[in-house]
């Protein structure tokens, strides 16, 4: 099926514990997600003798019992040699602990993704951290009932990932990793995560773009507690060039949705869809607002508790781009909640 550009390859999705070869030596394989956004692909890469991993899912029951079934069915006798995890988000390395824990493997990612992924499942959202979170989201105009709702969550990150491994191998940008006798080269997206890795395989003319590149919804780009005063919005947009020279019959292996070609047409609408979120940000801020308030205008539909705070880091990011572009201004209300205007 073709859409503005964006052709899908495959019109099956994965069974539960069972995979589809999408490349030579790649398969796809599907997890549910307990989430709106209910499901995440993985990939299982022949690698010489045995098996590599790329994510992991979310650590519930039922994907465990998929990874079983897998593990059972889908490795022709083959160990399994290592886990390469894209970013530090749970439905990526929610599992990597369980696994290679299970069988004795390392974990390879990024310096960004390991650091920050472990700072998060060594905090319990108490004290100083209760007040970094009780801090930012005051600051952005919640109500005291949200507020209530921040303390009452505090730190979920530990509770959704199957404790880290304690060591890993790093991938950097630039470098190349060996797989199955190829070369996999890493290239490092930003804005969605800390130092997101997307690998590319020049022979197989295959990217696996994680969260980084979707089709269809844009990932999500966020100002979070942990690093209040962020831009990522300009991150991730100033990491969509990295992909532009990728040949247009690339086939993309995303985490969500399903594989595509057409990655270019993708990037101009990823950075099309930023620029008029930007503008409607813009728009506005005509009237001063918080950060509260303009979530409001920019996402009309209802939220549950899991989107309410994706939403309001994404409506941050758009605010923090347009102050560094110098086109809104930032000042402190009655509240202590900050009001962003015009310039």
């Amino acid at each position: 099926m073709a859409e503005s550009g964006v052709e899908y390859r495959f019109d099956e999705l994965p069974e539960p514990g069972k995979t589809i070869k999408v490349a030579e030596g790649v398969y796809w394989l599907r997890m549910t997600l307990p989430f709106k956004l209910n499901h995440i692909n993985l990939w299982l890469l022949e690698d010489g003798d045995g098996w590599a991993i790329v994510d992991t899912g979310f650590p519930t029951d039922a994907t465990k019992e998929h990874w079983e079934t897998i593990f059972a069915n889908e490795l022709q006798g083959r160990p399994l040699k290592r886990v390469i995890v894209t970013h530090f988000h749970p439905d990526h390395i929610g599992l990597a602990g369980w696994i290679t824990r299970r069988f004795d493997i390392p974990m390879y990612t990024t310096v960004g993704e390991f650091s920050m992924g472990m700072a998060l499942s060594l905090e319990n959202g108490q004290g100083e951290r209760s007040k970094v979170f009780t801090d930012f989201y005051g600051k952005a105009g919640f109500s005291p009932e949200l507020m209530e709702m921040v303390e009452k969550r505090g730190n979920p990150y530990p509770g959704r990932v199957t404790p880290l491994p304690q060591s890993y191998r790093r991938i950097s940008e630039g470098v190349n990793i060996e797989i199955n006798g190829r070369e996999w080269q890493i290239i490092v997206g930003k804005g969605h995560a800390i130092e997101h890795a997307c690998l590319y395989c020049e022979d197989l003319k295959v990217l696996i773009s994680g969260d980084q590149i979707l089709p269809r919804i844009s990932p999500n780009v966020s100002v979070w507690p942990q690093e209040p005063e962020g831009n990522p919005l300009e991150l991730f947009l100033s990491s969509l060039p990295k992909f532009e020279h990728l040949p247009d019959d690339t086939l993309v292996l995303p985490s969500h949705d399903t594989p595509f070609t057409g990655l270019k047409p993708r990037l101009e609408q990823l950075a099309h869809h930023h620029d008029e979120r930007i503008e409607e940000t813009f728009g506005v801020c005509a009237t001063p607002s918080t950060t509260a308030e303009v979530l409001k205008k920019l996402f009309t539909r209802e939220l549950d508790d899991h989107q309410l705070f994706f939403a309001l880091g994404e409506s941050l990011a758009h605010l923090h781009y347009l102050l560094g572009e110098g086109r809104l201004k930032r000042e402190i209300n009655g509240d202590g909640a900050y009001v962003f205007s015009q310039a």
